[in-house]
C-alpha cells in the first residue's frame, strides 16, 4: 500500500513537472551519466589546477625580485644589446671584406731558388726570389753573386707570366711560387 501511495506521489510529481509519461528508470540512468561526467570534470579540474600551480611557481621563480617595470627594462636592455651586436657584426663583415680585398694584392706566394751562378765560386750565393699575389701578379728578383760583386735584376710577372724571357732558375722560382712544384 505504501509503495502504491509512493508511486502515486512520484507520478503526481512527474505529472506536475511535465514528465508524467516519462519512465523513472531513464531518469536514474541519466542522473548516473551526469554523475560520471561530473566526476570526470572534477578530475580534469584538479589536474588543471595542479598544472596552473606549477606554472605559477615557475613564473614566480622567473619574476623573483622583479616587478613589471624592471622586467620591461631587462627586456629593453636585451633588445638594445641585440641591436648593438647586429651593428658590430655588420661592421665586422665590412672589415673582413676590406681585409680580403687588401690581401688579394698582398704578396702571398713565394718561390726561392738558390744556385751557384759561376760553378767555380764554391757556394750557392746567388738566388732567384719570386713574390706573387693571389692573382699571380708580382715580380722575380734575381741576385747574381760573383767575385767582382753582386748584381740584382727584377722582372715583372702578370698572371703568372713574364714579358721578358726567364732563366732556368727564375722559371723554377716562379713555378714554386705558383705551387706547380
Amino acid at each position: 500500500m505504501k509503495s502504491d501511495k509512493m508511486s502515486a506521489n512520484y507520478s503526481n510529481f512527474l505529472n506536475q513537472i511535465g514528465l508524467g509519461a516519462f519512465d523513472l528508470g531513464y531518469l536514474l540512468i541519466g542522473m548516473a551519466i551526469l554523475a560520471v561526467l561530473l566526476l570526470i570534470f572534477i578530475v580534469i579540474s584538479v589536474i588543471l589546477l595542479r598544472k596552473i600551480g606549477k606554472m605559477k611557481k615557475r613564473l614566480d621563480q622567473f619574476l623573483t625580485g622583479k616587478d613589471g617595470g624592471s622586467l620591461e627594462q631587462d627586456i629593453v636592455a636585451l633588445f638594445e644589446d641585440n641591436k648593438s651586436l647586429k651593428e658590430i657584426a655588420e661592421k665586422n663583415k665590412k672589415d673582413i671584406r676590406t681585409l680580403y680585398r687588401n690581401m688579394e694584392s698582398a704578396f702571398q706566394k713565394i718561390g726561392l731558388v738558390k744556385y751557384d751562378a759561376f760553378n767555380q765560386m764554391g757556394g750557392q750565393l746567388s738566388f732567384c726570389l719570386a713574390l706573387l699575389d693571389e692573382n699571380n701578379n708580382g715580380f722575380i728578383i734575381n741576385s747574381v753573386h760573383s767575385t767582382e760583386g753582386c748584381y740584382s735584376y727584377t722582372k715583372e710577372i702578370k698572371g703568372g707570366e713574364s714579358s721578358i724571357s726567364l732563366g732556368k732558375e727564375e722559371e723554377e722560382a716562379l713555378s714554386m711560387a705558383m705551387g706547380e712544384i
